[in-house]
């Protein structure tokens, strides 16, 4: 059988050579390459049209609400509403504020919302805060071209509305606890929101709503003025809020991280705040302002303490390092371990008249440290230890000293308080009742009273002189279940 086309050799060469019956036998080949480019345009193309139709829709609950949360819930949350708007629910966002509707579905350039993220309108937003990128802008664009729909989960809808009063139908866990200067006030966490109390546990007086669904650290300013909450939303958000006391308003909600932050210090002059985060950073803001003034990564490892020195110009922190690290504010220059690493710790407190400081953690002996080495560091020196009080029977979690700096306090992993003497490590008392683990304490500023609190969710107050237990209460209101869920449930 004679082979109907030519070789591609022969093809060349015949050309070479002129000759025009090889020519004139290659326009069948040509046709055959010209409908093979058209459908391989074809193919490419439809190609095309099949990986668009298969990207997925932007999701509001995963994409859109995490952004939303980490850079704008700040300014626009039930507690603030900066322009009339509230973007912690799907609805806020679709409602609109002051200038009217911000999302148009399907037309990402006529909203609202685009035009102040590009900057189109003006004060770009995020107001005095660095502008989304790029990629997140265009995640918002695709999400309003898509119809700007919402898929937000019923169970997830059903669990909290940002600025709705939390229904609690059981004690949450409570991880923090702190008086206010004049022992009126007592600061609880609760879920999204700080509880305010009587500082006796006598009465609930206020509730202070906020985005984080987690408070790890509370603190008053020295003056009274201001409560200071430091949290998160694991993985989404690490947040700071300052409130008026006086008010019970939100002054400033500043999202600092996409995670967790922790161990809330003012400095002795009320004008900075120190915390730390799972970002392995010691961060200091600007009370003011809201402004960051410090994040230095000192620690290997997430930081859960920090405090200020007596003069306010060093900083002194804790983390999953076991490191005990003292910090020059100034610069943020690292100066030196002040402990020997044995453990992770996640305590730590300044004594009140002193630069020493209590510390505790996962090995379940309290430390007493000075801040300023004695003597020239040598390998080995433990020359900064002033005192181990009892080891423990579990992990240390929380420590206190009493408002003078005569006693501290010891909590954690086991379900009693111990108060000891500062100077001598004599035991003082122990405090019993909790049910599980004990997560914060708080001396009140007359020396006589212990506020513990912890897993079982109940707060205990204790007179200290005489060990026994002064008012035990849950620090949320608990709702009743109605007659017909009782029966229902069989009761």
């Amino acid at each position: 059988m004679t082979n109907k086309f030519p070789p591609a050799g022969d093809v060349v060469r015949a050309a070479k050579s002129g000759r025009p019956r090889i020519a004139r036998r290659v326009h069948l080949p040509l046709a055959c390459t010209l409908a093979l480019l058209a459908l391989l345009v074809s193919w490419q193309t439809a190609a095309a049209d099949d990986a668009k139709a298969s990207t997925p829709a932007v999701s509001y609950y995963k994409e859109i609400r995490t952004v939303v949360t980490q850079q704008c819930a700040g300014c626009h949350q039930p507690s603030v509403k900066q322009g009339d708007l509230t973007l912690t629910t799907y609805e806020g966002l679709m409602t609109g504020g002051a200038k009217g509707k911000v999302v148009n579905p399907g037309q990402p350039e006529e909203s609202l919302l685009i035009q102040y993220l590009t900057g189109a309108q003006k004060p770009q937003m995020p107001f005095g805060q660095t502008p989304l990128s790029a990629d997140q802008i265009d995640l918002f664009r695709r999400w309003i071209r898509e119809g700007a729909k919402d898929d937000t989960p019923a169970e997830a809808r059903s669990i909290v509305v940002p600025g709705k009063p939390i229904e609690y139908h059981a004690a949450p866990v409570v991880t923090a606890l702190a008086y206010s200067p004049d022992g009126s006030l007592l600061a609880v966490s609760g879920y999204r929101e700080i509880l305010l109390h009587k500082g006796d546990g006598s009465g609930l007086l206020a509730r202070l709503p906020g985005i984080s669904e987690k408070i790890t650290s509370l603190a008053f300013s020295p003056d009274g003025k201001i409560l200071a909450a430091v949290g998160g939303t694991p993985a989404t958000l690490g947040e700071v809020e300052l409130w008026d006391v006086a008010q019970q308003k939100l002054l400033k909600s500043i999202p600092m991280t996409s995670d967790t932050l922790f161990g809330a210090s003012f400095s002795p002059d009320g004008a900075k705040l120190s915390f730390g985060g799972t970002d392995n950073e010691i961060h200091v803001i600007d009370v003011a302002s809201g402004k960051e003034l410090l994040g230095v990564k000192q620690h290997d490892g997430w930081v859960f303490g920090t405090t200020f020195s007596m003069d306010g110009t060093q900083l002194i922190s804790v983390g999953r390092d076991g490191a005990c690290k003292l910090t020059n504010l100034q610069g943020g220059v690292f100066i030196e371990n002040i402990n020997q690493i044995k453990g992770e710790l996640v305590a730590i407190q300044r004594e009140p008249k002193h630069d020493n400081v209590l510390v505790g953690g996962e090995e379940g002996v309290p430390r007493l440290y000075m801040i300023h080495r004695p003597k020239a560091l040598v390998i080995g020196d433990t020359t900064t230890l002033i005192r181990e009080y009892d080891k423990q029977d579990g992990a240390v979690v929380a420590v206190a000293f009493s408002p003078d700096g005569s006693e501290i306090a010891v909590g954690g992993s086991t379900n009693v308080v111990q108060v000891y003497k500062t100077d001598t490590g004599d035991h003082v008392a122990t405090f019993e009742g909790h049910k599980g683990g004990i997560y914060t304490l708080a001396f009140a500023p007359d020396g006589e009273h212990l506020a513990a609190s912890g897993f079982d969710g109940m707060v205990r107050i204790y007179d200290v002189k005489s060990g026994q237990l002064s008012k035990a209460f849950i620090p949320v209101p608990i709702q009743k279940e109605s007659t017909v869920s009782a029966r229902q449930g069989g009761l």
